[in-house]
């Protein structure tokens, strides 16, 4: 096992992976830019390393300050967390040719998954379903009106190496084509560095279903179910259930099943996400995440695993030590992403939080790297807390958020909580009744 572990990484998810790490008995380091200098993570740390100014750019994404930072303090392991360097395969190479372990997957499978097209090509030679498109990359215009009549209209134009909604356009007609293709490119560019797009037929009315895999050195691979993520506001996830309302275990199994026997046939490490498209019956790969994911804890809660410390004990060489006949599902859970926005106009509120009381009680859990006195700084995303809820029903665990919430005090910021106790008064959350295009009409009601 690691003797230390360096968190590159900042907030709520450095918290999270310091928990584990001590539950394992290993030491940690935390890094944080002089924006972060009284945060939490590092205030709970071993060790403590500042590794630049409040730009990402110059701190949490500066990968040669993170490696100095990890080898003058003698990590054995790095781990990323979530967003930064998570995904990046030119640092996981670089955390090993330096002589420690990257907690992750391959660099290999983090470029290839990296890659929509790429990843999309892998997953159809292993027989994993995709929404129809186009064969690779759309070099021009031309090609793409020929793939868009194949497919037939609307259809969507996505950046090969996008997130988060970045260089995305739909083309509803003939007429839409060239201004969503121009203009998908152009953002994919600007944002990514890289203006290869492709081409999906776009779904109406689907679901957003990722499944939860984590698979050892040793060929053993396993899923622990479902994650809802449909409550969606321009491409950002605001809430997530396990599991889904509107898939049955029947079909948890199947998909399951294809995922692991895909992920074991590739060799792949460590933990992974698969995200799919489902609708009317069908599920259909978009995408592939090779880190954590922000929402794993409502997996965790109805698994009852713990994902950071599996991801650290199958990055030591460990064996599962379990098969999928070991993983059970128990009742529901619910996560609801609290930023630091007005909840109406979804503007950022950086400030100084002036009072601070978590909610709690059977079944209810906080992570947060929140405090009373704590300023929130305005250089990187705006989440500052994740309320999560565990109840034997879905029913009770929308009962049980609301009380959460109605507890949740949060004094000197505005945040989202409004947002979500509106959500769980709404008729059609509760029916379980929605799509990925459900909150962009709601919120405007």
């Amino acid at each position: 096992m690691f003797r230390k572990i360096l968190i590159a990484n900042r907030g709520e998810i450095a918290l999270r992976i310091q928990r584990a790490c001590r539950e394992l008995g290993i030491a940690t380091v935390a890094v944080h830019s002089t924006a972060d200098a009284t945060a939490m993570h590092v205030r709970l740390a071993d060790e403590s390393v500042c590794i630049g100014p409040p730009a990402a750019k110059d701190s949490y994404l500066n990968v040669a300050a993170i490696l100095s930072a990890a080898s003058i303090t003698g990590a054995d392991a790095v781990h990323p967390g979530y967003g930064f360097l998570s995904e990046n395969a030119g640092f996981a190479d670089m955390v090993e040719a330096h002589g420690m372990t990257f907690i992750g997957p391959t660099a290999a499978h983090i470029s290839m998954m990296g890659d929509k097209i790429t990843a999309k090509a892998a997953m159809a030679s292993l027989g994993v379903p995709l929404v129809p498109g186009s064969d690779g990359a759309v070099p021009d215009l031309e090609t793409a009106r020929a793939v868009a009549e194949a497919i037939m209209y609307p259809v969507l134009i996505k950046a090969a190496a996008g997130g988060g909604g970045r260089g995305m356009r739909v083309a509803r007609s003939p007429a839409d084509l060239e201004e969503a293709f121009t203009g998908a490119r152009n953002e994919a560019r600007s944002a990514f560095g890289n203006d290869s797009v492709y081409i999906e037929k776009y779904l109406d009315k689907p679901r957003h279903i990722e499944l939860q895999i984590l698979a050892d050195s040793f060929g053993n691979v396993v899923h622990f179910g479902e994650r809802d993520c449909s409550l969606q506001r321009r491409h950002q996830k605001v809430l997530e259930e396990a599991g889904s309302p509107a898939i049955s275990p029947e079909q948890r199994d199947a998909l399951g099943a294809t995922a692991t026997a895909a992920l074991r046939q590739l060799g792949y490490r460590n933990a992974g996400t698969l995200e799919f498209l489902y609708q009317d019956g069908q599920f259909a790969f978009i995408e592939m995440n090779t880190r954590l994911q922000v929402e794993h804890p409502i997996t965790e809660m109805v698994c009852d695993v713990d994902l950071v410390r599996e991801q650290i004990r199958v990055a030591a060489g460990a064996e599962l030590g379990y098969t999928q006949e070991d993983v059970t599902f128990s009742g529901h859970a619910i996560e609801c992403r609290i930023n630091a926005e007005d909840p109406v106009t979804f503007m950022p509120t950086p400030g100084r939080v002036t009072e601070y009381h978590a909610p709690g009680g059977l079944g209810v859990r906080i992570d947060s790297a929140l405090y009373a006195g704590y300023f929130v700084p305005p250089h990187y995303d705006s989440m500052v807390a994740k309320l999560i809820v565990h109840a034997p029903t879905r029913a009770a665990a929308i009962a049980r958020m609301r009380r959460a919430l109605d507890e949740f005090a949060v004094e000197g910021i505005k945040t989202t909580i409004p947002l979500h106790r509106r959500i769980m008064d709404a008729p059609a959350f509760q029916a379980g009744d929605y799509t990925i295009h459900w909150l962009e009409g709601f919120v405007g009601t």
